[in-house]
């Protein structure tokens, strides 16, 4: 047995759900999908379930995070559950302490806070969801003191979070670029780079955390868990073929129309340009989105892993039909038992 592959199956494997909303569908299937998802994640060894913040998406379910969280651990035993991540600047600091004070209180030692500074949105969504701008993505790091202040067991603030205050609630900053790096490491936190949709900045990332990381009550050294795709099928060509779904999605997106996930298709090249279907290779680059069989899963994830040193993976499979979608996970699962 190869050195990449012992570590392979030691290292943890967790999941990140979009909660995606199919053409033709509506989101309590979506939800329906995910508890599904979660109990077979949780039976065949997966560590985490994280769901993933987004507004003003047709095709993503999950924007009332904290709400969907508390609905996947009550269908759960021991998996834990969290945010992959929390959009910070679109919310109230008390807030969140308060949300995930209850979670953690009503689901102990299960609970994950991933953290995030984009918006997840459009300007007039964020405006929406704040009803003012005033409140900056710079503003990040304080939002981030704030929410261990109110999970320690002395507050600072005169304002207290209940429940929430001396709770044990692990907090994970998450990132595309090198802010956020930069911040885990200064702050002594575990962190998740979304090399899943942003490959191009994720060994940068990694230098910048592992580099600048000092120790802290939470962590004695880096912790890196890294998005990566993986859509895996019995044959290279059924994989191929459901995979037109996720390359409909980033292409919706990246037109600015974003819409429901769409059936796959037998050929992208009737429905997109040359340029277009060029385009997918930037966001969807080959060593982050593994497409195939158990053993081309198998040779990209070992690869993966050698070459990012990886502590942990958080696998997104945004795939159109149910049963592809789990089959796919149960996949993963074979290799790493």
């Amino acid at each position: 047995m190869s050195t990449n592959l012992k570590r392979f199956q030691h290292i943890p494997l967790s999941v990140l759900d979009l909660a995606p909303i199919n053409e033709g569908s509506n989101p309590s299937e979506s939800f329906k999908n995910s508890v599904d998802i979660a109990q077979h994640v949780e039976n065949w060894g997966f560590n985490r379930y994280w769901l993933a913040e987004h507004h003003n998406m047709p095709g993503i379910a999950s924007s009332a995070t904290s709400v969907i969280i508390g609905h996947i651990a009550e269908k759960t035993n021991h998996i834990r559950v969290g945010a992959g991540g929390v959009m910070l600047p679109n919310h109230a600091t008390l807030v969140i302490a308060e949300q995930f004070g209850t979670l953690e209180s009503l689901y102990p030692g299960r609970i994950d806070l991933g953290l995030g500074r984009a918006p997840g949105s459009d300007q007039a969504t964020a405006f929406a969801l704040r009803r003012t701008l005033n409140m900056s993505v710079e503003d990040f790091p304080m939002q981030v003191n704030e929410l261990q202040d109110y999970f320690s067991d002395e507050p600072v603030s005169r304002v207290k979070a209940v429940p929430g205050q001396g709770l044990n609630i692990p907090l994970w900053l998450l990132g595309s670029s090198g802010f956020s790096a930069q911040l885990a490491a200064q702050k002594g936190l575990p962190f998740s780079f979304a090399s899943h949709f942003a490959p191009g900045y994720l060994h940068q990332a990694l230098r910048l955390y592992r580099d600048n990381f000092q120790p802290s009550e939470q962590l004695a050294k880096p912790y890196v868990m890294l998005g990566i795709n993986v859509i895996a099928a019995d044959t290279d060509e059924e994989a191929r073929y459901i995979a037109t779904s996720q390359q409909q999605q980033f292409l919706s997106i990246r037109k600015g129309k974003p819409s429901k996930l769409q059936p796959p298709v037998d050929n992208l090249e009737e429905l997109y340009s040359p340029l277009e279907i060029a385009a997918l290779s930037e966001t969807l680059d080959s060593r982050t989105t593994i497409v195939g069989d158990k053993d081309k899963v198998k040779q990209g994830l070992e690869s993966f892993i050698q070459d990012t040193k990886a502590d942990e993976l958080i696998i997104s499979s945004q795939i159109f039909h149910h049963k592809d979608r789990l089959r796919s996970y149960e996949i993963v699962s074979e290799l790493m038992n």
